[in-house]
C-alpha cells in the first residue's frame, strides 16, 4: 500500500505504484508517474508528465516539470540491475526534460543531489553524481558519471563535463564548455577545451566575500597558475602565505585532493 500524506493531491489520470510515499501537500497531476520505491516529500508538486521512479527520495517543496525523468537506471553498460539510489533535497527543480539517475554499484550505489538546486530544460545528471546545494545548471548541461560539484556553481548552457571531474565551490562554468579537468573554487572556466579565465569575482561579491579578500584570492590565483613550477607545487608551497585567508585555503585543499582527473589552468596542457 501507498502511503499518502495528509491533503496531497493526486490526479485520477496520475500513476503512483503501490508502495509510494507521498508527503502532505503534494500535488501529482495528469499522466504522472510514480514508482513504488519512491518517497516524496511534503509540498511536492509534479507537473503533467512527470517521472519519478527507481529507489528514489526527494525532499519537501520540489518542482517537477513536464516529460522530466527523475530516478531511472544508470546509463553504464556495468550496470545489472542492482539496488541503487537517488537522493535529492529540498526546494529543487526539474524542469522540462531534466533526468537523474541512481548510482551503480561499482560507484558506491548513490546518486546525491543537495538542497535549492535550479535544473533548467534538458539537463542531465548521471549516475553516482555528488552535487552540492544552490547550484544552477543552465538548459542541456550535461554532467557525466561520477561527477561532483559543490555548493553555489553555475553551469552556463550547453556545458559538458567529463566523468570523475570535481567542480569547485562557487565555479562558474561557461556556456557551451568542455569541462574536462577538475575546476578550482571560485573559478571561471570557458571554451572547448575548456581553460580557466580567471576567478568568478562576480560570483564572490554577492556571496558577501570582502574586496580585500578577494585580491588576496586573486595574488594567490597568479602564484599558483603563473609561477615557474606546475600549479600543483606552487599551490602546496603557499600555504604558509595565506593562513588567515579561508578562501584561498580552500583552493589550496582542492588542488591538493587527490582525483582521477587533471587540473584545468589558464594554459592548455599545464597542471
Amino acid at each position: 500500500m501507498s502511503k499518502i500524506g495528509q491533503g496531497a493531491i493526486i490526479h485520477p489520470m496520475a500513476v503512483v505504484e503501490d508502495g509510494a510515499v507521498i508527503g502532505e501537500n503534494a500535488k501529482i497531476g495528469p499522466f504522472c508517474y510514480v514508482g513504488p520505491h519512491v518517497t516524496l516529500g511534503d509540498c511536492c508538486e509534479l507537473l503533467p508528465h512527470a517521472v519519478v521512479t527507481g529507489r528514489t527520495t526527494i525532499g519537501g517543496n520540489a518542482r517537477i516539470f513536464p516529460n522530466a525523468v527523475i530516478g531511472a537506471d544508470p546509463q553504464s553498460i556495468h550496470h545489472a540491475g542492482e539496488e541503487t539510489t537517488l537522493t535529492i533535497g529540498d526546494n529543487c527543480t526539474m524542469r522540462e526534460g531534466v533526468t537523474m539517475n541512481t548510482g551503480t554499484a561499482e560507484g558506491g550505489g548513490k546518486t546525491v543531489v543537495g538542497d535549492n538546486n535550479l535544473f533548467l530544460a534538458n539537463s542531465h545528471v548521471a549516475h553516482d553524481c555528488q552535487l552540492g546545494s544552490n547550484i544552477i545548471l543552465s538548459n542541456n548541461v550535461m554532467l557525466a558519471g561520477h561527477v561532483k560539484v559543490e555548493d553555489r556553481v553555475i553551469l552556463g548552457g550547453g556545458a559538458a563535463v567529463h566523468q570523475f571531474t570535481r567542480i569547485g565551490r562557487q565555479a562558474f562554468i561557461g556556456g557551451l564548455s568542455a569541462v574536462s579537468y577538475d575546476v578550482i573554487p571560485y573559478g571561471m572556466l570557458n571554451g572547448n577545451p575548456g581553460l580557466l579565465g580567471g576567478l568568478n569575482v562576480v560570483g564572490m561579491t554577492r556571496a558577501g566575500i570582502a574586496r580585500s579578500v578577494i585580491h588576496e584570492v586573486r595574488r594567490a590565483y597568479k602564484q599558483i597558475f603563473e609561477g615557474e613550477g606546475s600549479a600543483r607545487v606552487n599551490a602546496a608551497a603557499l600555504r604558509d602565505q595565506y593562513l588567515d585567508c579561508p578562501p584561498v585555503l580552500e583552493i589550496l585543499d582542492f588542488i591538493a585532493a587527490e582525483s582521477d582527473r587533471a587540473l584545468s589552468s589558464p594554459f592548455r596542457g599545464k597542471s
